[in-house]
């Protein structure tokens, strides 16, 4: 058992090991959460841009595929929004699982 003489220098090593504790296991990863995020965030931005400059791309070509007027001007914006609605369904339909087949009990039966 420590002598009461101790006592003091065991209270500063308690506080030195909890603070050491808190760095270690809240304040670094959340750091690491932090750069995550933020490099995520980065590369969805840009994935967006990407997506809108290629999205324009497409009602150019489109547009100047077609005859001059303004009737198949018209008719190619609206054949860039059914292309770009349909890629979405498709970005959506094969990039997300299904809700329904991932939760599921342990017999394989849904709750």
């Amino acid at each position: 058992m420590a002598d009461i003489g101790d006592l003091p220098r065991l209270v500063v090593e308690s506080y030195d090991l909890a603070k050491a504790y808190l760095l270690q296991e809240t304040v670094e990863p959340a750091k690491r959460l932090g750069r995550f995020a933020g490099v995520s965030l980065g590369a969805a931005a840009l994935w967006a841009v990407g997506g809108l400059l290629l999205a324009v791309a497409a009602m150019r070509t489109i547009v100047r595929a077609l005859p001059d007027g303004v009737y198949f001007e018209a008719l190619g914006y609206v054949m860039t929004a059914l292309l770009l609605a349909l890629v979405a369904y498709l970005v959506i339909r094969l990039g997300a699982p299904e809700t329904a087949d991932a939760v599921s009990t342990e017999d394989g039966e849904r709750s």
